[in-house]
């Protein structure tokens, strides 16, 4: 399956077995407002979340740069991220 995204980039999902799965991680750049939809979902559907990409901070955001950041896992252990602020954009 081919997912589009806004920027024209896409993420093309294939299935396989797991040992052919290497774990990724994905950052996502999304406006406020997105941030708070996507934010909701993941607490509507009690997936965990951290605000590091460790784990070690769970059921909390970060505010790097002074935005907004949280990291949660897709079902097949990737890492996915969504942040309101470029990394290393000051705040």
């Amino acid at each position: 399956m081919v997912v589009d995204t806004a920027n024209g980039v896409s993420l093309d999902f294939i299935s396989a077995d797991d040992d052919e799965i290497i774990i990724e991680h994905y950052a996502f750049l999304v406006s406020e407002p997105e941030f708070d939809q996507i934010f909701a979902r993941i607490k509507q559907r009690s997936l965990d979340y951290w605000a590091d990409p460790r784990g070690q901070q769970k059921g909390e955001i970060n505010r790097h740069d002074g935005g907004r950041g949280v990291y949660w896992r897709d079902p097949s252990g990737h890492y996915l991220e969504i942040i309101t602020r470029p990394y290393g954009s000051g705040g």
